[in-house]
């Protein structure tokens, strides 16, 4: 039976992908948790729509990091938390702070171990091909 994955599958295929499988997994698992639908003309279009609309959000998404980057380069970005007398942090500095206080995903900021020291970083972002670094400050209350 041939069905349009409406979702990723895992061992099955991406979002959009039009597969073959067998019946009973097709009726049994896929469509009734609405991983897949039939694969007639309607829903190939709608798959196909689907995955061009992606596509775009994503080239967004990019030239929106893009700018966002070059403007934050030119800035500076200063992060305040809470810290003992010897400048260690009460609470870490993750993907999640930097991504509030500079306007960029979270997925795109790209940190080994959160920051638990004052002081000045430098933060590698990515986004698909684009590569970019950051830096931030961190300075007590």
């Amino acid at each position: 039976m041939k069905v349009v994955l409406l979702k990723d599958v895992k061992n099955t295929g991406r979002a959009g992908a039009v597969v073959d499988c067998s019946d009973g997994h097709a009726q049994n698992f896929l469509i009734p948790r609405g991983m897949a639908a039939l694969a007639t003309p309607t829903n190939l279009k709608q798959a196909a729509l689907r995955v061009k609309q992606d596509i775009d959000r994503k080239e967004l998404d990019v030239k929106l990091i893009q700018d966002r980057l070059s403007a934050l380069s030119e800035g500076k970005i200063v992060i305040v938390k809470k810290a003992n007398e010897k400048g260690h942090l009460y609470d870490a500095v993750d993907a999640a702070d930097i991504a509030k206080a500079t306007d960029l995903p979270e997925d795109a900021i790209k940190l080994e171990k959160p920051f638990k020291e004052l002081g000045s970083f430098d933060v590698p972002v990515s986004l698909g091909e684009n590569f970019g670094k950051i830096s931030i400050t961190i300075e007590a209350e």
